[in-house]
């Protein structure tokens, strides 16, 4: 949301390239009952240990048994990826009460709440950096809290459209009810994908086949008050011998919480919206139609509009924001089956959001009002040709390879309606090959002592794009099983992030502000500030080597036991960022030193302004070089450097009472991350401070099931974070979440396809953890991309299946 002139240098991200080949009419047959049940570890189901259901516990079976699935994180059919996978299965999201996928990747301990999400207030005034705030209403992955732009989305493989000027992908446009299970490897993955799969890549997998028709219905509020929430849906499908469809409807409303509703923030001028009102309007379509026995066409069709309503006081200018945002995609493929278990693809996408924002800024004393009425249009094409098949017998089973080629195109313009101009527009192309090889070196055919399992994957990929020339990034991975109770696994690769169109192209400005502005305290009254902020069109992608490690448990005398423990390590470098992130405290905070000239000659600011294209006067007097204090430079820069590295460990249970099922399952992750943004600088601290990840984020529970009837009860935890301006710690935060569901099966009467649902979030009410802001009249005291201002949410839902 546009709340400030500084907003212009926002953070953003372009995610480009192809996804991989389309699932198959038995892939759904073949998927593990730990993905259908949505295990919190792997899904990449170990050769010696076939799905629980159909296992017999003194067989071993083949290592061939899933070549029909398709496995994120690679492009060989029935592959493994040596990276750790996660998977949430809908059954999951049932159980648990998630009613869009924003809710189920927040509450992912690998995952950031920052960056592109409903509850995160303005980064300019919060001082969570002009990255993390909410703009389009949607929620965007943010794995190990490298941002938005570090992180690939992908539906069912293919790339969705960017969203608004930060241009994260919003994963909760996709209606929940048509998602069969998504799939996130949080290890890099540029090799397998291309660009921005820094931090790791998510795939939402559409469910391939839907028979009936269900209606729903749900109510909701925070006891506390707001987010009173309505919702209705549709879905329906149908099958055929030769085929199938899906189709989806959902109609949404929330209504905000005002900073009135919540004793914390009773100091924000009135109306001040902590979290946005909003109306939703979501349709899906999936088809798929085989062509005899040797194709199959495959189309999902998506468009999201999503209006939102946004209140806030910034020194005594009221603003009134009603945004709207558009997303629309087009997706058709083609797989060919060829001889000797060959497949060709074929596929295209086309993708357009449009976010129109429309702002009236009032000054409370005077009446007089400014409108700004612009649209950030963003819009993307791919073609991509790939092929998948085995090249050789290896002892272990046949050596694949997945190679390809594509090109893809995107563009982003930023139209100022009030002038009926363009602002800017940027459009950049890439083309791109790339291979993938799996060689299962040894299988438990061959009975060698110590080894049940081993195989090895190499992957490269070459792009060649139109603004900064070619980037080449390898993976290399090897996953050992030295028994049917253990798989380890290893991989090494590089990874890299294309910079941005708004990086590149926005236009520099410079800006005359108070120092007041930039956290200055005790210069003289008459005393401004002048602000170079704007693109840099010799920007360098961002590169990255990526490493993890993982121990993977499931012992065949308890079958029903998975648990995963991993390791990873990210060194990022060339990071395009605003050197200053939190511009309140750029004349306050020492690590912003390096951007700010104290002592500016009249020559420099003469060669500052002489390099904008514009200066904007917000300090209330006019320029007088004798009067200005610093220059503060927030322009875009290939200048940070990122070491980010951790464990992870997750596990599920299964135990069977009498005639229930108990499921125990859990996650939990540890976070250490630093920062330095320039060589000559030391590092500091990301993770564990205000407006970054915790250092220890983790989820546990249970669920509980029998018959029809389901209950379960989670515990979610995130440690207090610093704030780097006072050294004090917050508390940690836990919240309980529980939902009970019943459903009533198939009947003879009214009641038959009838399912119920209660869910309560945050149980016991608890408040976000407080920190000492500067300018208490226009923040909020909470770390808003950490915590939120929510409270106890209480939701019933009811649904009929024909």
């Amino acid at each position: 949301m546009k709340t400030s002139t500084l907003r212009n240098a926002i953070s953003i991200a372009l995610l480009v390239a192809a996804g991989g080949a389309s699932d198959w009419a038995a892939a759904q047959d073949t998927t593990t009952e730990a993905s259908a049940q949505g295990a919190v570890s792997t899904v990449d189901t170990p050769a010696n240990k076939q799905p629980k259901k159909a296992a017999s516990k003194t067989a071993v079976p083949p290592v061939t048994n899933l070549q029909a699935m398709t496995v994120t994180g690679t492009r060989i059919r029935g592959g493994s990826t040596p990276s750790p996978v996660i998977t949430i299965g809908s059954e999951q999201m049932q159980d648990e009460g998630f009613t869009d996928l924003g809710e189920v990747i927040r509450s992912l301990p690998q995952n950031f709440s920052g960056g592109q999400n409903p509850g995160v207030l303005s980064g300019n005034l919060a001082g969570a950096g002009n990255a993390n705030q909410n703009l389009t209403g949607g929620s965007s992955l943010n794995l190990r809290g490298l941002g938005a732009d570090a992180t690939l989305t992908l539906l069912d493989g293919r790339r969705m459209a960017y969203g608004g000027f930060t241009q994260a992908v919003d994963i909760s446009a996709i209606p929940v009810a048509a998602v069969e299970r998504i799939e996130i490897v949080p290890d890099g993955a540029s090799a397998i994908y291309g660009s921005d799969a820094v931090g790791g890549v998510g795939n939402v997998i559409l469910k391939r086949d839907y028979d009936g028709i269900t209606v729903g219905a749900r109510y909701g509020e925070a006891t506390d008050g707001g987010l009173i929430t309505r919702e209705y849906d549709i879905t329906a499908g149908t099958t055929w011998r030769s085929g199938g469809l899906i189709a989806t409807y959902k109609d949404e409303s929330v209504d905000p919480v005002y900073s009135s509703q919540r004793s914390y923030t009773t100091q924000l001028v009135n109306p001040t919206t902590l979290y946005p009102g909003s109306d939703l309007h979501s349709g899906l379509l999936s088809v798929h139609q085989s062509l005899g026995d040797s194709a199959e066409l495959r189309l999902d069709a998506l468009r999201t509009a999503r209006d939102q309503l946004f209140l806030y006081n910034n020194s005594g200018i009221n603003s009134r924001a009603t945004p709207d945002t558009t997303t629309t995609l087009v997706s058709p493929s083609l797989e060919i089956w060829l001889p000797n278990d060959w497949t060709l693809s074929l596929a295209a996408t086309s993708g357009w959001d449009e976010h129109h924002e429309y702002l009236v800024q009032t000054v409370v004393a005077s009446g007089v009002a400014a409108i700004t009425d612009a649209c950030y249009c963003n819009e993307s094409r791919s073609y991509e040709l790939g092929a998948e098949g085995p090249l050789f017998a290896l002892p272990g089973g046949d050596a694949r390879l997945a190679a390809g080629i594509g090109y893809r195109e995107n563009t982003f313009r930023d139209v100022d309606h009030v002038n009926t101009v363009d602002t800017f527009r940027g459009s950049e192309g890439a083309r791109y090959a790339y291979a993938e090889f799996n060689l299962p070196l040894i299988g438990p055919d061959q009975q060698v002592r110590g080894v049940q399992r081993l195989e090895v994957t190499a992957a490269v990929r070459g792009e060649d794009y139109s603004t900064f020339g070619g980037v080449t990034t390898p993976k290399l991975g090897v996953i050992y099983g030295p028994s049917p109770d253990f798989t380890l696994k290893a991989s090494w690769g590089k990874s890299f992030k294309a910079p941005t169109l708004f990086e590149q192209d926005y236009a520099q400005n410079a800006y005359l502000f108070s120092p007041r502005s930039f956290g200055g305290v005790g210069y003289p009254a008459d005393a401004t500030v002048l602000v170079l902020d704007g693109g840099n069109r010799q920007l360098k992608p961002e590169r990255a080597s990526t490493q993890s490690a993982s121990l993977a448990f499931h012992p065949e005398s308890v079958r029903e036991l998975e648990a995963e423990l991993s390791w990873f390590r990210i060194d990022y470098h060339d990071r395009v960022i605003q050197p200053i992130a939190n511009s309140s405290q750029a004349l306050s905070n020492a690590i912003y030193a390096p951007y700010v000239d104290l002592a500016p000659t009249p020559q420099v600011q003469a060669q500052v302004i002489a390099s904008a294209q514009s200066l904007y006067d917000f300090a209330g007097a006019p320029y007088d070089p004798s009067k200005v204090a610093a220059i503060i430079y927030t322009q875009y820069a290939n200048t940070a450097q990122q070491r980010i590295q951790g464990i992870d460990l997750s596990g599920s249970y299964r135990l069977e009472l009498g005639q229930g099922a108990l499921i125990l399952r859990g996650s939990t992750s540890w976070l250490d991350s630093t920062q330095q943004t320039l060589p000559t600088a030391p590092a500091y601290a990301l993770s564990g401070t205000l407006f970054n990840p915790p250092k220890v984020s983790g989820r546990l529970g249970t669920d509980w099931k029998r018959g029809g009837f389901t209950a379960s009860l989670f515990a979610n935890y995130r440690s207090g974070v610093t704030n780097r301006i006072d050294g004090v710690k917050s508390a940690s935060f836990t919240t309980f979440d529980a939902a009970l569901r019943y459903s009533v099966g198939k009947r003879d009467d009214a009641w038959s396809g009838m399912e119920f649902a209660l869910s309560l979030d945050n149980a016991l009410d608890r408040h976000p953890p407080l920190y000492r802001v500067v300018s208490p009249r226009y923040v909020a005291p909470y770390d808003s991309t950490n915590y939120s201002a929510i409270g106890r949410f209480l939701s019933l839902s009811v649904s009929k299946h024909w």
